[in-house]
């Protein structure tokens, strides 16, 4: 990317009222589209949600398919097995002396076969049912299918998600015969809703289907219920929907049939006994709420649903707008559109499209109340899916997270802020039984039921850093909104426990460092006296819970205690072939090209590497990278064009963004290269998982505003083929609204909103100037000239 380091940069403030009633954004439909119906679930169905529910339909003429899952529906935990124990594994902390013991001795393979033996987590295999034991497994709730007499060809077809307004639409011609179908969800309702409708009187019906077992069915003044349960854990769901219709109703054998009818609207809804309460997890009145759903809606049919989905919708979508320019081919089919992108045509509007295509995708899955995003967010179609669709704390559910506060939805946080909270018990029984330790803990595999232990079998299984990096997100919350009260009661006594962890954890290595020991890298390389990670994410945990205390002006011997830790702790080092080493051992092989780059947290999501502040690391870094290539699955595809952004090389970040989206039909398990996106846009790991797609989005953020060293950064990482565009919404840290217009690949102007009166360094090229912001007022900042 060419420099914007410009050496005169005048920058001309106008302080004009700003409009507390937020201005309707311009944006174009953005639209996935297609000419078939889809014929698989992963690669081609579209995807929509409510924030409880993740649903997936296929445009079948003949018969709609409607596959759906509830957030909570999950097999596994005590139910499962009176021997669940969370993974509990009683005293295994009297072993880390001796694993520690036969480390300083060098007798790597021996300590690593101790503590596989003795500080893996507990699970116990099953022999019947799915999923194959007790740790369990979202599943899929089932499928609704509406099946319509036609009579005639099929033509004129058209499959279509529009993302600007969260509505699924199917159309077509049956002969001279017009059919539509529109869906979408409504989540202050909490329903989805399906509006079949015809052009001459047709014959449908509807019927429900599931893998799960049958404890009642019933169809009464037009509402259809099942009440169900897993055969794993006795979990127990129901389901309703509402039949609107100008047809003949007739039930039997479970199947509905509506006759002579123009017109048929299914409002569904669904919920499960779960309670997100350690340690039974149970007790949720979901027939309850089910009733109490159906009498809300009582009084509204489609169009006030529709009118209330709207304002809810795009109240939040509606914040960002991103303009680049170039949609010439969004009359393409979208599974065309992205092949023809894939081979070289210019489409910027494609970009458009997946960068909000990412935020969409956090608004139907992700809202107050409701279960977080796992892997798959709410989609899942299975009993046993891939990775079981858990909570994998060692990169994936934080970067599923990674766009929420850049780009204007914190709303969508809150659900993972409730998850997390609610760890912090399960957590600490984790970190006495496997560290000895106090404060709480999480590593990679993470259930629904408390299980915090760490994985059944090393290395993957071992990531003490989950909490911590839990953790981070909730300060960020707090950084992006500046809600005290938040950062008081919520934040600050979960991140204390997590920083009280590591102060413990933390061990000396006879050379005035403190260490992670026994440290294993995520998912590769062996035991380590202090894998680099580790590292970084106590340095971070302390930094910002020390800076935490501050604000609160509370616990300042805890606070100067953690700095002294902080201070010691083994200082990031750079290796033999000039690369930032992943372990405290310097081992790094250049032609390791593995997908995790575990070692970047302090560059991103940290903030301990900076391109001002530790030039020696940013270089150690940029080789690291270089080293491991530009390639991988889906999500480490992301994590990298965040690394590259955060390193303000915009034209590297984009081409690893142009990778994720190159089109991949493979659905099997890929776990080096195969990274890109279905023909649905859906990420491929493969298969499909939802932290390839989110982490692009905050990729994308991040090449265009970054705030994390304090300083708001203006066009940070643009690349040289965005010349001209627009962006408007995004957030910086001090909850501070950010527009952003440039031409020839340079800054026009900027919009800052700051909500609360603050000063703020903000920084575009090679200066860097204060301004002092009123709050709701907006600062608009031109440049007037600048000279190489």
């Amino acid at each position: 990317m060419k420099s914007l380091l410009p050496k005169i940069l005048l920058f001309t403030f106008l302080t004009v009222t700003f409009a507390f009633a937020q201005k309707k954004a311009e944006i174009t439909p953005l639209k996935l589209w297609y000419d078939a119906p889809a014929t698989d679930w992963m690669t081609q169905a579209l995807p929509l949600g409510n924030g409880y529910l993740g649903v997936m339909f296929f445009g079948d003429p003949a018969e709609e398919r409607l596959q759906f899952s509830e957030g909570s529906l999950w097999a596994g935990g005590k139910n499962a097995n009176a021997d669940y124990n969370f993974g509990l594994r009683k005293d295994a902390y009297k072993n880390l002396p001796r694993v520690r013991e036969l480390m300083a001795q060098g007798k790597m393979q021996e300590a690593h076969k101790l503590a596989n033996a003795t500080l893996t987590g507990e699970i116990h295999e099953k022999k019947e049912n799915t999923p194959s034991s007790d740790f369990g497994a979202q599943q899929t709730m089932g499928d609704l299918y509406v099946s319509v007499s036609h009579k005639g060809a099929i033509t004129n077809y058209r499959r279509e998600l529009d993302i600007s307004n969260a509505v699924g639409k199917v159309t077509y011609l049956a002969g001279k015969d017009k059919f539509e179908r529109t869906y979408f969800g409504n989540y202050p309702s909490k329903v989805m809703v399906y509006k079949f409708t015809s052009s001459s009187p047709e014959t449908y019906s509807v019927r429900f289907t599931t893998p799960h077992k049958k404890k009642y069915e019933k169809f009464d003044k037009n509402i259809y219920t099942f009440g169900g349960s897993l055969k794993d854990n006795h979990q127990e769901f129901q389901t309703d929907y509402r039949v609107d219709t100008d047809g003949k109703v007739n039930f039997e054998n479970g199947i509905l049939t509506v006759t002579n009818a123009h017109t048929v609207t299914l409002i569904h809804t669904a919920s499960t006994d779960y309670l997100m309460s350690f340690p039974t997890y149970k007790g949720n009145d979901y027939r309850k709420i089910n009733q109490t759903v159906m009498m809300g809606i009582s009084g509204k049919n489609f169009d006030n649903l529709f009118k209330e989905q709207q304002q809810d919708y795009k109240k939040l979508f509606d914040r960002v707008s991103l303009k680049l320019g170039n949609t010439s081919l969004a009359d393409s089919p979208t599974n065309l559109r992205q092949k023809l992108y894939h081979e070289g045509n210019p489409d910027s509007g494609f970009e458009e499209l997946y960068f909000q295509y990412g935020r969409y995708l956090m608004i139907s899955a992700s809202r107050p109340g409701t279960m977080p995003m796992s892997l798959q967010g709410k989609w899942n179609d299975s009993m046993n899916p891939p990775w079981t669709n858990d909570y994998h704390t060692n990169i994936n559910i934080q970067m599923i997270y990674w766009p929420a506060e850049v780009t204007n939805l914190s709303e969508c946080f809150l659900p993972l802020s409730d998850f997390t909270k609610s760890l912090v018990e399960p957590g600490k029984l984790a970190a006495k039984e496997f560290f000895g330790t106090k404060g709480w803990t999480v590593n990679t595999m993470l259930n629904a039921y408390g299980y915090t232990s760490p994985g059944w079998d090393f290395p993957w299984g071992f990531f003490p850093g989950g909490a911590a990096w839990l953790s981070q997100h909730l300060w960020e919350h707090y950084a992006f909104t500046k809600d005290q009260v938040y950062l008081k009661n919520t934040a600050y006594p979960v991140m204390k426990e997590a920083a009280l962890f590591w102060m413990d954890y933390l061990s000396d290595d006879g050379q005035g460092h403190l260490v992670s020991s026994p440290s294993y890298s995520p998912e590769q390389g062996g035991i380590s006296t202090g894998a680099t990670m580790d590292h970084e994410i106590a340095w971070d945990i302390l930094a910002n819970t020390i800076e935490a205390a501050g604000i609160l002006k509370t616990d300042k011997e805890f606070a100067a205690q953690a700095q002294k830790i902080k201070d010691k702790i083994l200082p990031l080092k750079i290796g033999r072939w000039g690369q930032l080493q992943e372990w405290r051992e310097d081992i790094d092989d250049s032609t390791n090209k593995h997908r995790h780059v575990s070692h970047m947290f302090a560059l991103h999501p940290g903030k301990q590497i900076s391109i001002i502040t530790t030039p020696a690391e940013t270089k150690a870094a940029k080789v690291s990278l270089n080293a491991r290539g530009d390639d991988g699955t889906g999500w480490s595809l992301a994590w990298k064009v965040n690394f590259w952004a955060r390193l303000q090389d915009g034209n590297r970040a984009y081409k690893l963004f142009k990778s994720v989206m190159r089109p991949v039909a493979e659905k099997g398990t890929n776990m080096a290269d195969g990274g890109g996106s279905y023909a649905n846009l859906l990420c491929a790991h493969p298969p499909f998982q939802l932290d390839g797609n989110m982490g692009s989005t905050a990729g994308v953020a991040e090449m265009l505003l970054q705030s994390q060293t304090g300083t708001i950064e203006l066009l940070p990482a643009i690349p040289d083929t965005w010349t001209t565009g627009q962006v408007k919404g995004l957030k910086a840290r001090g909850n501070i609204t950010v527009d952003e217009n440039w031409e020839n690949g340079k800054l026009v102007s900027a919009t800052l909103v700051s909500a609360i009166d603050q000063t703020k360094s903000v920084k575009y090229g090679s200066k860097t100037m204060k301004v002092k912001f009123t709050a709701n007022k907006s600062q608009i900042l031109t440049i007037g000239s600048f000279k190489e």
